[in-house]
């Protein structure tokens, strides 16, 4: 009967480990729990020995139940073990000697703790084995030395690449078969490497292997002395992977909010990606709103920073409306924000993609609608060719272009696995129909993506973003407030204005007094507005300019304090002051109404009357010695230079 070459050692460090069960179980927990975790991904094609390599490692190990390995002793043959029966555990996969389902193992060593993910080798398990890799750190791919590098290996490095593992171990298999010989070894790492060049990996790792024989498994092979490399194990063991992870973007995805008395509010979650420290400015999204944490709270205890994978409860200085489905990042470092983006898709149902049915999105911590609006292409694995379709079949891998009925906040795949992954659920039978990565969103400026998502949180319901309203007016938002003394030409000009940007191919609307006021208003207030009146007309442009249409306000506005408020209101960037300077005497002569009359008569007592001109407009026009189209197309030409209007004219 075969036996462990660790055993010994496994017996001791089991004596070692029994007496400090006895004497402290506290300080054996914490040094089990200390351990590094790795989790990795056994594939390789049809009996080219995964099975055996994986029940190998876990014998190795001391991995297996003692059930388990009995049951492989009764069927050993002439005492060498089936180390594959260890494995393949379902009746369907010892029947057909296949591995069919994706099986969690788990052992441990001095050094780490691990999970192994066994997942098929078939093509129509492809998405299985995306199941099972998603959350690896290494992958090992099987290649049988007899057969070489096959279809099904291509697939599986494209698979495992695309799934954005850093670490590849390239274990060919069977050497045994093949005496051992270093140069098909060697043909077989090149015909590998100039595939793998065009994959994504951080280092990729070759052993020669007998998962059979033991050889490079757990200790050093004497027949392949030409080897100088480690062992699979100890690959394993020193794999660095702490720097894989990204510590740089702090993404708090939050699971649910605390609030166990009136005194305590936390935001509980586990921390995806980034370092957060006590004292560190945070943004909330979608809110945008801003804070400090306060603490960092945990189970046992608080701490003074934190990062991933751990979960802890977050309180913030401020109150701020926060729940489930929003994040929390760091405010120097903000995810990308979009409706719009494009990701590579595993398809994993047995019905076909069809782009015009409904499908939820799963990221992070939120659910919501998205549509598929087109399917760009479908990747051949094999030879990574881009092959055009329509639709995409079970197991087929492509790219698509994706909008969400609302903003998400994601980064790149490459970048961030956790925010850039997603699955898609069909919303009909909520059956998971496809896992997803995130590969591009709208290179967009964060700050402005920040501003749309706080702008759209303030008026709630919206699904229609910003950007999309510019892009179906071809403008941006914006307050054209034109000011001037009474009869200076405001509403002729407006309406002009108006009619010119109608026939440019835009939307603008003209607020103005002989349109919005009863009489009396117009003769006692309209001219020389209140200070009330001009409040609700900024809060009215504001609104106007937040749905995307220009707003032309013909009101005089006389005092500076009044224009400086409606500045702040509406934005600085979106509000334009267009100074009519047409002189008193003109404005007189043109006073339809006999307003400078009835000034020069007191009628209006409890009225401001004075007119305070601005210092710094946006634009300065003279009505009275230009003609009207002179003056429309130089505000016309301002508004493209702004960028408020983006197309030429004609």
């Amino acid at each position: 009967m075969m036996e462990s070459p660790l055993k010994p050692l496994m017996e001791k460090m089991t004596m070692i480990d029994k007496e400090l069960i006895i004497k402290d179980i506290d300080a054996y927990l914490e040094k089990y729990e200390d351990k590094e975790l790795l989790r990795f991904v056994a594939v390789g094609s049809v009996d080219d020995g995964k099975s055996t390599l994986i029940g190998r490692l876990l014998y190795e190990t001391d991995g297996v139940y003692e059930d388990q390995l009995e049951e492989a002793r009764a069927a050993a043959v002439d005492g060498v073990l089936d180390f594959a029966l260890i494995t393949d555990g379902l009746t369907a996969e010892r029947e057909q000697g296949i591995t069919i389902d994706v099986a969690y193992r788990y052992f441990h060593t001095s050094r780490r703790k691990f999970i192994i993910a066994d997942t098929p080798g078939h093509v129509q398990y492809t998405r299985n084995m995306t199941t099972g890799a998603s959350t690896a750190n290494v992958a090992i791919i099987l290649i049988d030395a007899r057969l070489g590098v096959l279809q099904q290996s291509r697939r599986h490095a494209y698979i495992a690449s695309l799934l954005g593992i850093p670490h590849l171990f390239v274990a060919i298999n069977k050497m045994d078969l093949r005496d051992y010989d270093e140069q098909i070894y060697n043909e077989i790492v090149a015909e590998f490497r100039t595939f793998a060049a065009q994959l994504h990996f951080s280092d990729i790792t070759y052993i020669p292997v007998s998962a059979l024989k033991g050889d490079n498994i757990v200790k050093r092979s004497e027949k392949t002395a030409w080897y100088k490399g480690e062992t699979l194990l100890e690959h394993l063991e020193t794999v660095p992977i702490a720097e894989d992870r990204n510590f740089d973007d702090f993404r708090f995805p939050v699971q649910t909010v605390i609030r166990p008395n009136l005194n305590y509010r936390g935001f509980a979650g586990q921390i995806a990606s980034g370092v957060i420290h006590k004292g560190d400015r945070i943004v909330a999204l979608p809110s945008g709103k801003t804070s400090r944490i306060a603490s960092i709270d945990t189970y046992d205890g608080e701490l003074e920073y934190a990062f991933p994978p751990q979960s802890v409860v977050l309180r913030l200085e401020d109150e701020i409306d926060i729940s489930r489905g929003d994040m929390i990042v760091r405010e120097d470092k903000l995810p990308q924000i979009s409706r719009s983006f494009e990701a590579t898709i595993v398809w994993m149902n047995e019905e076909p993609l069809q782009p015009a049915r409904s499908y939820f999105i799963k990221h992070t911590t939120q659910q919501l609608r998205v549509n598929i609006n087109a399917v760009l292409w479908k990747t051949d694995p094999d030879t990574l060719e881009e092959i055009e379709t329509e639709t995409l079949l079970l197991n087929e891998i492509g790219r698509l272009h994706l909008t969400t009925h609302r903003p998400i906040f994601f980064d790149p795949y490459e970048r961030n696995r956790s925010t850039g992954a997603f699955i898609l659920v069909d919303a009909l039978s909520n059956r998971t129909v496809g896992a997803g990565i995130i590969v591009a969103g709208q290179k967009e400026d964060q700050k402005a993506d920040l501003e749309e998502m706080q702008s759209q949180y303030s008026y709630a319901r919206t699904q229609v973003t910003k950007r999309e309203r510019q892009s179906r007016l071809q403008q941006k938002g914006a307050a054209i407030w034109l000011t001037g003394l009474p009869s200076s030409g405001k509403s002729t000009i407006a309406y002009a204005l108006e009619r010119r940007l109608f026939d440019f191919g835009h939307v603008a609307i003209v607020i103005d007094p002989d349109d919005t006021a009863s009489n009396l208003d117009r003769e006692d207030h309209l001219f020389f507005a209140s200070s009330d009146r001009s409040a609700r007309n900024a809060q009215f442009a504001r609104r106007t300019v937040d749905a995307g249409l220009l707003m032309i306000n013909a009101f005089s506005n006389p005092s500076i304090e009044e224009r400086q408020r409606a500045r702040r209101m509406i934005g600085d960037d979106r509000f334009l002051e267009i100074h009519l300077a047409t002189p008193e005497l003109n404005c007189r002569k043109w006073d339809k109404r006999k307003l400078y009359q009835r000034l020069d008569a007191g009628d209006f007592q409890d009225v401001p009357t004075s007119y305070e001109k601005p210092s710094s407009p946006t634009l300065s026009i003279r009505p009275s010695e230009t003609n009207e189209e002179t003056n429309i197309e130089m505000i016309i030409e301002m508004l493209r230079e702004r960028g408020i209007l983006f197309t030429k004219k004609t």
